[in-house]
């Protein structure tokens, strides 16, 4: 019999607790052992609950508790997460955890407790939630070099651009559905800003490459600014407009980050990924493209594989899974502005067609399009030629001069 505590009883929380009684046998099966919730941890009281006995408000009563030899943290957010999930590893204790803002700020250093005390910190649910990813990469694909992993990490977001492609819904109408439907919060900006997707692709990104990416070095744009217009440009230029996380490593050993929306090719494995459903491709250099799907949100899919993780853990008490990254660096993250791209540019100018003349003597090779119901001296256009975003914001500054007013400007992605 091993002795669990579970840290937080909110949505993931709870599910936590039903997929650890509800299968309790087949997971002791799994396991090799029973799994029994010692404690549940919470600031609020469930007199009404089949589990009122375990419910705790002290985190030390855990803490000091010998017997309790896993602990799930599913609170969320930095604190008390962080505090309580460093004491457990210093007292012996293994955590797992679905805390991306957790993982992505410390996990550098929580890991290197967990090596230094012979616990293990898990954290696959932090990323795609019950989709597999982090075990995929860290053990079915180490013996890739990992190229790139791009993919659309946030379910919210993913949802209010279906709606805009699909039903022509406006942005906010859009997000008013997803809260209505709970698939975001009443303060949606850690979706809709691309704060939760800089999270995830952080966290890929400081285990496949094995140094630590902090969100403060990611250059991150949300969806706010996308209008239907820029939608209706995507499916003209023959695709659509996801929101894509996405890392490559450099030939000079740095990373390239980025958390941006795009234009994604009708032939990509991702364009196809809608609604709340996340897709998550890896680039290997043996095993080429492989991509991971699944709905990366939700009470049971994120409980299972915190569970999942909870069974590891027990099954590696005395033995600690390999799992870790070194801390990261100022210089190891390269500036955005060198990053070459292709873009989508959407403009207003009292003489479209002069603008665009303009816009064709700047940047080489682009490609006009055109869209029924423009609105008065609108135009658009895709660049040809990849140039650094240094190069690209200084030639729209001298197309501002000239008189252009820039509407839009997307990434278009290689993907």
């Amino acid at each position: 019999m091993v002795e669990v505590a579970v840290m937080g009883y909110g949505v993931v929380g709870s599910g936590v607790v039903e997929v650890l009684t509800s299968h309790f046998e087949s997971i002791a099966r799994r396991a090799k052992e029973e799994i029994r919730i010692k404690y549940i941890l919470d600031v609020r009281d469930f007199p009404g609950s089949p589990f009122a006995e375990k419910f705790t408000n002290s985190f030390e009563q855990i803490l000091n508790d010998p017997e309790v030899k896993v602990v799930a943290e599913v609170i969320g957010g930095l604190e008390p997460a962080y505090d309580y999930v460093k004491r457990c590893m210093l007292a012996g204790k293994s955590v797992v955890t679905s805390n991306k803002e957790l993982v992505a700020a410390k996990g550098a250093e929580l890991l290197k407790i967990a090596q230094q005390q012979n616990v293990n910190f898990l954290f696959e649910a932090s990323v795609g939630g019950g989709i597999p990813i982090i075990r995929p990469i860290s053990q079915c694909l180490a013996a890739n070099d990992v190229i790139e992993i791009a993919g659309i990490l946030n379910g919210t977001t993913n949802f209010i651009l279906t709606k805009m492609i699909r039903e022509q819904m406006s942005f906010q109408d859009a997000l008013s559905m997803a809260q209505r439907l709970g698939y975001a919060e009443r303060n949606p900006e850690a979706d809709i800003e691309g704060y939760d997707a800089c999270r995830k692709i952080c966290i890929l990104a400081s285990l496949a490459f094995g140094k630590h990416v902090y969100p403060d070095q990611v250059y991150t744009k949300g969806i706010t600014d996308l209008t239907l217009a820029d939608v209706e440009y995507a499916g003209i230029w023959g695709g659509v407009i996801k929101l894509i996380g996405q890392v490559k490593k450099l030939d000079d050993g740095r990373v390239e980050v980025v958390v941006a929306p795009m234009f994604i090719s009708r032939d990509s494995q991702l364009s196809g990924v809608d609604d709340v459903f996340n897709g998550i491709l890896v680039r290997g250099d043996a095993t080429g493209d492989i991509v991971f799907y699944g709905k990366g949100a939700g009470k049971l899919p994120t409980a299972s594989a915190v569970v999942a993780d909870i069974i590891d853990c027990v099954k590696h008490i005395k033995a600690r899974k390999y799992l870790y990254w070194e801390d990261g660096s100022s210089d190891y993250v390269a500036p955005y502005e060198e990053s070459k791209i292709a873009v989508y540019i959407r403009a207003q100018a009292a003489e479209p067609d002069a603008a665009f003349e303009a816009a064709q003597k700047k940047f080489g090779a682009v490609r006009r399009l055109y869209r029924a119901n423009a609105s008065e001296g609108e135009f658009a256009f895709v660049t040809g030629n990849v140039l650094p975003v240094t190069d690209i914001k200084a030639k729209l500054c001298e197309l501002k001069q000239e008189g252009v007013k820039v509407l839009s400007m997307v990434r278009i992605s290689d993907l």
